[in-house]
C-alpha cells in the first residue's frame, strides 16, 4: 500500500542544484562567488561557534536594524530568510493562496513556478521578449482580478537582462495597488547600468512594492543561506507569520553583519567578477555563439537546438554549466582560470573546424 501524498505535487518539479564538477574542472553551473570567504567574515563566524548550542535570534534584530538604517526604512519593514528563495516563498505565502495568481517572466528564476504551486496558487508565466528581457506590456495585459503578486527579476536569471529604471517605474505605476510587485535584485551588485538599485527607490515611492536581496552572490555567503526583503509593513508582518521559525542561523547573521562591514573589499571582488563576465561573453560571441549581454554574474547563451553541442564542447574542456535542454546554457562568471578554461574549450572547437575545412 502506498501512502497518499498531497494532491498537485506531481506538477512541482524538485529544484535542481547546479551540477558538481570533477577534480580539475570548473564548476560554473551555480551562481556562486569564485572567491573564498573574507578573513573578517570567517573570524566573525568562528567567534559564534562556541554558542551554537543556543537558538539564534529569530528576529535577526541586529541585522534588520543595520539594514533599516542603510535603506532609510523602519526595522519592521525588513524581513529575513534562509536565502532569497525562502524570502520569495514567504512573499508568495503572505499574499497568495488557492485561486490566486502569481506572475513572472519566463524564462526567469527556476524556483518561481514551483514556489507558487507549493503555496496552492496558480503560476502565470509571461514569455520574455525577443531580446530575452521582460515583456512588461505583456505582463500588464496578463493581470487579472486574481493576480496577487508579480515578480520582476532584475537582472533576470538566467538571461542577465535588465529592466531600465524608467521602464520599471512606468510598469510599477501601472500595476493596480492591490497587486504586490516584488523586484528581485539578487544580482543587483553586478549591474553596471543606470537601473542599478532602482527597486529600493521604488519601494520608498510606491506602497505596493517589495525588494528582495541576498547575501549569497556578491557577498559570497551562499553556503550560509541568508537573504532579506524590504516589504510594506502589512506584508512584512505576514511574512514573519509564514517564515520558518529560526530559519536564519546565528552564524549566517554574524557573517552578514561582517560582510556589511567589509563592502570595500567586496567591491574589488565584484569588479573582478564583472570583468570576467564581460570577457566570457566576448569569448562566446567571438566563437560564434549567441551570448546575451549580461548585467549579472553569469552569461546566457540561447543556443536552442545546439544546446547539447555547446554543453558537450564545454564539458570536454572541463567546464560544467547550467543546461536548459533545448533552450540554452547559463555559464557563471568564475575565476580567471575558469574563464581561461572556457576559452581553451572554444578554441579547441575552432581548431577542429579549421582542420576539417
Amino acid at each position: 500500500m502506498t501512502l497518499p501524498t498531497r494532491a498537485g505535487l506531481d506538477a512541482v518539479p524538485a529544484y535542481r542544484q547546479g551540477r558538481s564538477a570533477p577534480a580539475g574542472a570548473s564548476k560554473l553551473s551555480s551562481n556562486e562567488s569564485p572567491h573564498p570567504p573574507l578573513p573578517s567574515v570567517v573570524e566573525a563566524v568562528q567567534q559564534r561557534l562556541a554558542t551554537i548550542h543556543r537558538y539564534p535570534d529569530m528576529s535577526a534584530a541586529a541585522l534588520r536594524e543595520r539594514l533599516a538604517e542603510r535603506y532609510g526604512v523602519e526595522p519592521a519593514a525588513v524581513t529575513v530568510g534562509a536565502g532569497s528563495v525562502e524570502i520569495a516563498s514567504q512573499l508568495i505565502h503572505a499574499v497568495a493562496g488557492e485561486g490566486d495568481e502569481v506572475m513572472f517572466a519566463w524564462r526567469s528564476f527556476e524556483a518561481y513556478p514551483s514556489l507558487v504551486r507549493i503555496a496552492g496558487a496558480t503560476p502565470v508565466a509571461v514569455p520574455l521578449n525577443a531580446e530575452h528581457a521582460h515583456d512588461l506590456d505583456a505582463m500588464l495585459a496578463a493581470i487579472t482580478p486574481r493576480t496577487r503578486l508579480i515578480f520582476v527579476c532584475n537582472p533576470n536569471n538566467p538571461t542577465g537582462t535588465v529592466v531600465g529604471a524608467a521602464e520599471l517605474e512606468a510598469f510599477v505605476a501601472a500595476v493596480p495597488r492591490d497587486v504586490l510587485v516584488v523586484i528581485d535584485e539578487a544580482y543587483v551588485h553586478f549591474d553596471r547600468t543606470g537601473s542599478h538599485g532602482a527597486g529600493v527607490e521604488l519601494f520608498h515611492r510606491y506602497p505596493h512594492v517589495a525588494v528582495l536581496h541576498t547575501f549569497s552572490k556578491a557577498h559570497g555567503l551562499a553556503g550560509l543561506r541568508i537573504g532579506y526583503a524590504l516589504s510594506p509593513l502589512a506584508v512584512a508582518d505576514s511574512q514573519r507569520k509564514v517564515a520558518v521559525p529560526f530559519g536564519v542561523t546565528d552564524l549566517a547573521q554574524a557573517a552578514a553583519l561582517a560582510s556589511l562591514d567589509a563592502e570595500d573589499e567586496l567591491a574589488v571582488r565584484i569588479d573582478e567578477v564583472v570583468a570576467h563576465r564581460d570577457r566570457l561573453c566576448a569569448l562566446l560571441v567571438d566563437a560564434g555563439w549567441p551570448a546575451v549581454t549580461s548585467q549579472a554574474n553569469f552569461v546566457w547563451v540561447p543556443a536552442g537546438d545546439r544546446t547539447d553541442e555547446l554543453e558537450s564542447l564545454l564539458n570536454e574542456g572541463g567546464v560544467i554549466t547550467r543546461v536548459f535542454a533545448g533552450e540554452g546554457i547559463r555559464i557563471s562568471s568564475g575565476s580567471m582560470e575558469d574563464i581561461d578554461r572556457v576559452q581553451s574549450a572554444l578554441q579547441a572547437e575552432t581548431a577542429l573546424l579549421e582542420a576539417r575545412a
